[in-house]
């Protein structure tokens, strides 16, 4: 502090000078901080999912929104960084000093124009903004491919109508569409498998999202959407729930994989043909499957056409993944799965092991070896390993 006759004694000058350099290396340290941590967030594998790579026109007009959103929001951001570091240098406080800066309320002209720019520039990002809103709400063009997605709890069903008189078809986790083709995603999160009105049929709420080909579009019980969407080339992309919708919302994944019209029509022809093997034909891995563990309440592996409660596993080996996306089919993990579904995703499963019906709160898949309810048989790993062997001949 100055002492009377206006004067800093050398000390305190030291102190404000170790202050600010103190200041100066703890804005420093934080600076260096956060570029490592964005540094990090850039290294690692691939995205997979990122919607700053588009593969679809509606995707890609998503960006080009988005990047000129970002243009704006830099100027304006360096318009702003600018003046403050001036305002800040300019007006700063100096020993022996103390003036403030010269005021301009009542400047009706400054006052106007920092008014009438900001809505300016609203306008400027509003107008495109609304415009493709209405545009990707455009009605499909009558060559789309209509698929029904039904959200589930967690997992996406998908279903393609009766085409060139075949049968519908029902598969699950997996979305093939053809490359080129609009396909028009017909969102619902209710359906006959989820039980009756009032007391049943509809989900809770989730989203659809599938970062590379589209925005987000909420599935809401009783309000169907639709989503409109075309894939530029032939690949694997990664979707996911984008809606909290309980216990497993973070593994409700997906994928959509787009193939050449020939190559996707084939695999639709394979969807429809029946079961590779019939619970008949399995004997006794049948039997554990549909009677003794009832798994049959929840899944069918007879007709690919059936909305059931639980995925349709009619052709279960011909997907890449199961457990709503969430793990790589193979032989290990299925088996884990069959014996303790709960241990491997989190389910609200404790009534899982009866048949789906009033008053039977059924929310993900079982487990079968821990919290058996009372005179409900549990499983070995042997019984386990027949009945995955029986479901991975199911292609």
């Amino acid at each position: 502090m100055p002492d009377g006759s206006g004067f800093v004694r050398p000390g305190e000058i030291e102190d404000m000078t170790n202050g600010s350099r103190r200041k100066r290396l703890t804005l420093l340290a934080m600076g260096l901080l956060t570029l490592a941590t964005v540094v990090a967030g850039c290294t690692g594998p691939e995205n997979r999912q990122n919607s700053l790579r588009p593969a679809g026109e509606e995707a890609r007009k998503i960006d080009d929104l988005f990047m000129f959103v970002v243009v704006i929001a830099t100027i304006v951001g360096i318009f702003v960084c600018v003046g403050v570091v001036v305002a800040a240098i300019k007006f700063r406080a100096r020993p022996g000093k103390n003036e403030n800066p010269k005021q301009v309320h009542g400047n009706t002209a400054l006052e106007v124009g920092w008014t009438l720019l900001p809505a300016v520039i609203l306008a400027v990002v509003a107008v495109p903004t609304v415009a493709l809103i209405f545009q990707l709400n455009d009605a499909p063009k009558p060559s789309a491919l209509d698929v029904r997605v039904v959200g589930k709890q967690w997992w996406w069903q998908f279903e393609y109508p009766a085409e060139k008189g075949g049968t519908k078809v029902v598969t699950a986790n997996e979305m093939h569409i053809p490359v080129g083709r609009e396909i028009n995603a017909e969102l619902t999160a209710c359906d006959p498998s989820l039980g009756t009105p009032p007391t049943g049929g509809c989900n809770v709420i989730h989203s659809f999202w599938v970062p590379e080909l589209n925005g987000k579009r909420d599935v809401v019980p009783g309000h169907d959407n639709t989503l409109t969407f075309t894939a530029e080339k032939e690949g694997t992309y990664l979707g996911q729930c984008a809606e909290y919708c309980g216990l497993s919302h973070a593994n409700m994944r997906f994928r959509v994989i787009v193939q050449s019209e020939a190559e996707f029509e084939e695999w639709l022809e394979e969807q429809r043909d029946g079961p590779a093997v019939t619970l008949e034909e399995a004997g006794r891995a049948g039997t554990l499957f549909s009677k003794k563990f009832g798994c049959t309440n929840c899944h069918t592996t007879e007709d690919s056409s059936l909305s059931v409660y639980g995925p349709n596993l009619t052709h279960l080996a011909s997907r890449e993944t199961f457990a709503s996306g969430y793990y790589q089919l193979n032989r290990k993990r299925l088996i884990d799965w069959i014996l303790d579904a709960p241990s491997m995703i989190p389910m609200e499963a404790a009534e899982c092991r009866l048949p789906p019906g009033p008053g039977v709160t059924c929310v993900g898949m079982p487990s079968f070896v821990n919290d058996t309810p009372a005179g409900q048989p549990t499983m070995t790993r042997a019984e386990a390993e027949e009945i995955a062997d029986y479901l991975l001949q199911l292609d």
